[in-house]
């Protein structure tokens, strides 16, 4: 599991949701660690570190506005209240206690992401992943400002484009890399013919790091990529 993926503490008593969450979030990227009441959650926040808490409102043991309480007097971290409350005094106090964001119940999975990133981008926690410039992959060290690949002292110049790629896969290292994902953040399209181009630049960079045999850019068919680093 690469350590640069931002981590995720979800607080939710609803087994299903939870699990549907769960998986939903690992896939697009993100460690997940999940809980079914508040008590837990607090334990486990003061063992493991996080980027950002999701908590459900009503649960056994320490509500999710207690628990938030509770984490605000030992850290800053951002958080999210998920919650079939919509009531107005409700969000009002989720807010007071400091909240970066509220949604209800039900909500697309697309619009949690959303809220998740801008959350992010307003605290400064990913710049630190998504600014990162230089990246250690096996036995090469990766440039992205440069745009230079360096193995055993020998240099290898990249395109503009290979090092986008890189750098994106990189990103989620030991993870996947969806096809379309990349195609919009490099090509700003998903067509077939940047589609196939980007497969070019896929069989370049695996020419480039064939030196390194714990070093593999694999296919997952139909969805995208992954770099693995054994």
């Amino acid at each position: 599991m690469s350590p640069n993926r931002i981590k995720i503490l979800l607080v939710e008593d609803d087994i299903n949701l939870g699990t549907v969450l769960k998986e939903f979030l690992s896939v697009k990227g993100f460690d997940v660690t999940h809980c079914v009441n508040g008590e837990d959650a607090y334990n486990i926040f003061n063992q493991k570190p996080f980027d950002i808490c999701l908590f459900d409102v009503m649960m056994p043991k320490v509500d999710g506005f207690t628990l938030a309480k509770n984490i605000k007097q030992i850290s800053s971290i951002p958080f999210i209240f998920l919650t079939a409350k919509s009531l107005l005094d409700d969000k009002i106090e989720g807010f007071k206690i400091g909240a970066d964001d509220y949604i209800t119940k039900p909500f697309s999975m697309e619009e949690l992401i959303l809220r998740i990133n801008a959350v992010l981008k307003r605290s400064n926690r990913n710049d630190k992943l998504f600014n990162k410039s230089e990246y250690k992959i096996g036995g090469y060290n990766f440039n992205f400002d440069k745009r230079i690949l360096l193995h055993n002292n020998k240099e290898q110049k990249l395109t503009s484009k290979e090092a986008e790629l890189l750098k994106l896969l990189c990103q989620k290292q030991n993870e996947l890399l969806e096809r379309s994902e990349a195609l919009k953040a490099i090509w700003k399209t998903d067509s077939y013919f940047t589609s196939r181009s980007m497969d070019v630049y896929i069989a370049k960079l695996r020419n480039y790091l064939k030196a390194d045999p714990n070093i593999r850019i694999v296919n997952v068919h139909g969805s995208g990529f992954k770099l693995i680093v054994e």
